[in-house]
């Protein structure tokens, strides 16, 4: 049993913003792969999925972002799982658009929810995939930044992503995160030209 778990923060004000890519991954996950409709539990909401001969959870905290921890320690401790069988969906302004990394472990990188989730479970051996949300302008404030919502010109890209971090998570499941980390974390080239 695998539990996936996509960041992001309740509400109207907040749908497609930045911090919530997360969730816009687990919703295709949803999509692609769910085998329940989606229950309450945990302070959010959780959804059975299927990938291949494994079974999945797909779980969206509803605590907001600063508070992931209180959601997913709870279904951690009552399906008795590992850290190594978590993978936390987040946002990272270190990545440009259009990229996602695959760490086994580490830290937060400033990501609170993220950081809230490795205190909760008194490790930072979790695994995550980082999506990358592009850095702030100069004149911006990173909070601002997280919170604001895809330009038009980087849709394409962000719907893109968003299929393509989905595949890699059912690849996660059936795979592991080395299998990941071969084949998804290609460093991204800035000066590539698209002919």
């Amino acid at each position: 049993m695998k539990l996936i778990v996509g960041l992001g923060n309740p509400g109207k004000k907040y749908q497609d913003t930045r911090h919530n890519i997360g969730w816009q991954v687990l919703a295709e996950l949803a999509q692609r792969h769910a085998t329940s409709k989606p229950r309450a539990r945990f302070e959010g909401e959780i959804v059975e999925a299927q990938f291949g001969t494994e079974k999945g959870l797909l779980l969206c905290p509803l605590t907001y972002m600063n508070a992931s921890g209180r959601s997913v320690r709870p279904a951690s401790d009552f399906y008795k799982l590992s850290p190594v069988d978590i993978l936390i969906l987040c946002d990272d302004i270190s990545l440009p658009v259009g990229t996602m990394r695959f760490r086994p472990q580490g830290s937060s990188g400033g990501q609170n929810g993220l950081k809230d989730i490795i205190h909760k479970l008194g490790t930072d051996k979790v695994p995550r995939l980082r999506i990358g949300v592009g850095q702030p302008p100069p004149q911006w404030d990173t909070a601002d930044y997280v919170l604001s919502k895809f330009t038009k010109s980087e849709m394409p890209e962000i719907e893109q992503i968003v299929q393509r971090a989905a595949g890699a998570v059912a690849d996660w499941v059936q795979h592991g995160i080395d299998f990941c980390m071969n084949r998804y974390n290609q460093k991204h080239n800035t000066n590539s030209q698209d002919s």
